[in-house]
């Protein structure tokens, strides 16, 4: 697995930010922690949404602020991920969603990219918010994602039904002052 970075969007990555998108919508995939990438008109507009939702005094009606970074390979500046840092939990994300929501692009997968996505989220999450227990939830079935949470010290506290779904979600607890 080649090093990656995460990093803030910014307009000139218009380009690999719909590539990205495109490959999850060709797929028939959700994109997991894109702040709404997949539903968006451009990706001037999506970046205009992430800076709305950046701070608690412009936040949409029932989000929270958040953070979301792309995941960049550092050998070839490849779009290998995104990943959603919620600054703090409403119910719904106590509940199903957890801290942090991540995806990584199918050409991508198993390298090994959503664990050390993961490690450097929470690295953000214990120095720049000052969150020390984050909480990650996954759907049971996604064995992927449940492994990178595992592997970061994620501990099993429950699994409960989510209403509009239907999945069973496991949710984990992350002591990011451990890292």
């Amino acid at each position: 697995m080649a090093p990656l970075c995460l990093v803030r969007p910014t307009s000139e990555d218009a380009e690999i930010l719909w590539d990205y998108r495109r490959e999850f919508l060709e797929n028939g995939e959700v994109i997991h922690g894109g702040a709404g990438l997949a539903n968006a008109a451009s990706p001037q507009a999506w970046l205009q949404a992430l800076e709305q939702n950046s701070c608690e005094e412009s936040v949409a009606p029932g989000l929270v602020p958040a953070t979301t970074l792309l995941a960049i390979r550092q050998n070839n500046l490849r779009m290998v991920g995104i990943i959603d840092i919620r600054h703090r939990l409403n119910d719904y994300l106590f509940r199903y969603g957890g801290h942090i929501g991540y995806s990584v692009r199918k050409s991508e997968r198993r390298k090994g990219y959503a664990a050390a996505m993961l490690h450097q989220a929470l690295l953000f999450c214990r120095e720049e918010l000052g969150i020390s227990r984050v909480l990650l939830t996954c759907d049971r079935c996604n064995l992927p994602s449940s492994r990178a949470i595992r592997s970061q010290g994620g501990v099993l506290e429950n699994e409960i039904l989510e209403g509009v779904s239907g999945e069973l979600v496991q949710r984990y607890w992350i002591d990011s002052s451990s890292l």
